[in-house]
Formats: C-alpha cells, structure tokens, sequence
C-alpha cells in the first residue's frame, strides 16, 4: 500500500474522531459510539501499515492492539489493564452491536468511552510515529 493510501486511512479515523465530538452535542449516542470504534479500528489500522507494511484483516480492536504492541509494548495496559481492556471490549462490541443487535447506548456510556480513547487511547497512539 502506497503512503498515500496509509494517509486516506488515517485522514479517515481522525475525521470519525471529530465527528464523534459533532454527535454526542447532538445527543447521537448510538453513533457517536461507533465513530468511536471505528476511529480506534482505523487508527490502529494505520499505524501498522506504517509498522509492518500490512495489517491484520480484522474488526478485532483487542487483536490489532497486541499487533501493534510488538512495537511498543507500552500499548498492552489498553488488554492487559481490567479497567481499560473493559473500554475496549465495550469499544470491540459497538462494532456489531450497531449493525445487527437492537442495542441503544445512553449519553453516559457514549461520554465515558469518548473520554477514554481521547485521555487514554489515543495518547498512546499518537506516541506510535
């Protein structure tokens, strides 16, 4: 894949990322969480593309996280950490849950995972060059 392809992908996640902030000011909880996930998916998409030259073909966050981790470990407290693996399992989901399950997500459950992967996820990957 050519660097101008990597680009598309990681103009793609950050624009999910920005959207997220646009939906949760209109109370879109169902698809702010999605952007969400889908941000993170991309994101670690991106990186190891960078990385490796390729990447997994998953929708598994918890998978392309330790892919990723074997170039910096430090990426394995978001699996490794109860707390945080709890946010990405709940990350992981959304990925199904808004395509074929009946599942709505409340205002605090969209705000409490935005927080996350803007305080804790996304640091870690912007510290991946």
């Amino acid at each position: 894949m050519s660097f101008e392809e990597a680009e598309v992908i990681r103009r793609r996640a950050e624009a999910f990322l920005v959207n997220t902030q646009y939906l949760l000011e209109k109370g879109e909880w169902d698809l702010a969480v999605f952007n969400l996930e889908q941000y993170c998916q991309l994101i670690l998409k991106y990186k190891l593309l960078i990385k490796f030259g390729s990447y997994p073909r998953t929708h598994s966050l918890r998978r392309l996280i330790r892919e990723l981790a074997k170039v910096n470990s430090s990426l394995l407290t978001l699996v490794e950490y109860e707390a945080n693996l709890h946010y990405i399992a709940r990350l992981e989901e959304a990925y199904t849950a808004s395509r074929y399950m009946p599942y709505t997500y409340e205002e605090k459950e969209a705000k409490s995972l935005y927080k996350f992967v803007v305080e804790h996820f996304k640091p870690l990957m912007d510290g991946i060059s």
